[in-house]
């Protein structure tokens, strides 16, 4: 029988991502276990999107993995596991959960916490992202990235997409299930995430991302 756990992932862009810590907790995750899972083209066979998901808690282990293949450090030289435009690495990617909202930091591989409040039912409109166990929220800090403000909006969203395809991957190789959303108050989110500036002619109001059974 198949694990069920929701990974939801949104899309915000924003003038400046930035947000103040609400204390200097952090959670150290696992080291990437890079040996395990499907054969790629097994995965590829195995992608798909799901909405029927578990309360279960996604387990250290996952949740580190997932977290590593979505957008962690595969070099020395600090590039990721997915593309980046110009190597701009504007996307940053926050984990809601019911203990608190998060920061992946990725060169650290940690979750700093941010707030220590669940918001996971302002991730989006549908009722199950209130219960699943971990909501992923991609946030582009346009700043990072020296272009046109078209072009911010098109690399951001192909850069999100990179990312998103990265956690569909690994969902499928480890029997987890994700959707991507995009029904979602996005200025509500970033009001209630304490992100600083937003963009209001930069939102993407199509995005869906999810966990895939």
């Amino acid at each position: 029988m198949k694990k069920y756990v929701v990974i939801t992932a949104l899309i915000i862009s924003v003038l400046n991502s930035g947000v103040s810590a609400e204390s200097k907790q952090s959670i150290k995750l696992l080291k990437p276990q890079t040996s395990i899972g499907k054969p790629l083209m097994q995965a590829l066979k195995d992608r798909s999107s799901s909405r029927d998901f578990s309360t279960k808690e996604l387990s250290e282990k996952d949740l580190s993995n997932l977290l590593w293949a979505a957008w962690g450090i595969n070099r020395d030289s600090g590039l990721r596991t997915a593309p980046s435009a110009r190597n701009w690495q504007e996307i940053d990617v926050y984990v809601a959960m019911a203990k608190g909202l998060y920061l992946y930091n990725a060169e650290a591989h940690t979750l700093e916490l941010i707030i220590s409040k669940d918001i996971r039912k302002n991730t989006g409109q549908q009722a199950f992202v209130q219960i699943a166990p971990i909501n992923l929220i991609y946030v582009a800090d346009y700043n990072k990235m020296n272009c046109e403000d078209e072009e911010k909006k098109f690399y951001s969203a192909a850069n999100t997409a990179f990312i998103s395809q990265n956690v569909y991957l690994y969902c499928a190789s480890e029997g987890l299930a994700t959707v991507i959303r995009g029904l979602v108050d996005r200025k509500g989110l970033a009001k209630v995430m304490k992100l600083k500036k937003i963009a209001a002619c930069c939102l993407f109001p199509n995005g869906r991302i999810s966990n895939s059974e």
